[in-house]
């Protein structure tokens, strides 16, 4: 999966400090990001500071300390002039669904979901006043109101529903994203997470279901989520209801029909390819 980057290692611990000339700049504009310009389209880099030197006034203050990776830092700079980098342009951060190294992919929608929860607290929300950043922690705060902000996660589910050697493929409707998937949706307040399989198998397919097994969860940054993969057994009537408002179709398919459906970044894919392969958790 897409957070799977070993050997190397991902830290995410808040430690803001002086990037160096080699730490790597990443620049977005709302769905996009600052990459190179090359042919090798799926090859990716960042921009790094020493390209900048002396090209923009303040760069060394201009910056937000995201992550780590090994020993290579990650900024921000929200509002850099991508004309000062005629070798980079703007391309659609879903070019990072397919783009290596897997390591930069990962920092690269990683720090999309940051720049994007930055965007969005740059004025409280209880004060309407600009907000600061804190120096001991990832928090945006009001020195107004005293109001704190931390970055959001939303909790979703990935559900493979299974009656015996069959599982329910679907397509998402009115999506740019047309490949076969497994049912899935968002907690709501006030419910577990098994509480959510339950209730969005039933809205998004009709069927009630038995003998959840958890399998493993992702950070899917795509979608500022952090995913939860069950198995589960239908549990009476596999006759689907189909909710065409969510989903395209919906169909049962056997585990030695299920299309490989290119590379294996996300949890959906990977639970897909474990059911084709019978080794599913029981």
């Amino acid at each position: 999966m897409i957070q799977d980057i070993a050997p190397h290692t991902y830290h995410n611990e808040y430690r803001p400090s002086q990037p160096d000339k080699d730490s790597f700049i990443l620049v977005y504009e709302k769905g996009s990001i600052l990459l190179p310009r090359q042919e090798r389209e799926e090859a990716i880099s960042f921009p790094r500071f020493q390209e900048l030197e002396g090209k923009t006034e303040n760069l060394y203050s201009n910056y937000i300390y995201l992550f780590s990776v090994d020993d290579q830092r990650f900024y921000l700079i929200p509002h850099l002039d991508a004309s000062l980098l005629p070798d980079y342009g703007f391309q659609d951060v879903r070019v990072l669904r397919t783009a290596h190294p897997q390591h930069l992919a990962f920092a690269g929608i990683t720090g999309h979901q940051l720049y994007q929860w930055y965007n969005k607290r740059q004025f409280c929300g209880c004060c309407g006043k600009p907000m600061i950043h804190s120096q001991k922690e990832r928090m945006m705060e009001c020195p107004s109101c005293g109001n704190h902000e931390y970055p959001v996660l939303c909790p979703a589910v990935i559900v493979g529903i299974t009656n015996g050697d069959k599982i329910i493929l679907s397509k998402y409707e009115g999506r740019r994203f047309k490949r076969y998937a497994l049912i899935a949706g968002f907690a709501e307040i006030g419910e577990t997470i098994e509480e959510t399989v339950h209730r969005e198998v039933m809205e998004e397919v009709g069927l009630k279901v038995k003998n959840l097994r958890y399998y493993k969860s992702q950070p899917w940054s795509f979608s500022g989520s952090l995913l939860f993969g069950f198995f589960c057994d239908v549990d009476g009537d596999d006759t689907l209801t189909v909710d065409h408002e969510e989903l395209s179709m919906a169909q049962w398919v056997e585990r030695n029909k299920i299309p490989d459906q290119g590379n294996n970044i996300s949890l959906t894919k990977e639970m897909m390819m474990l059911f084709r392969a019978g080794k599913e958790p029981r």
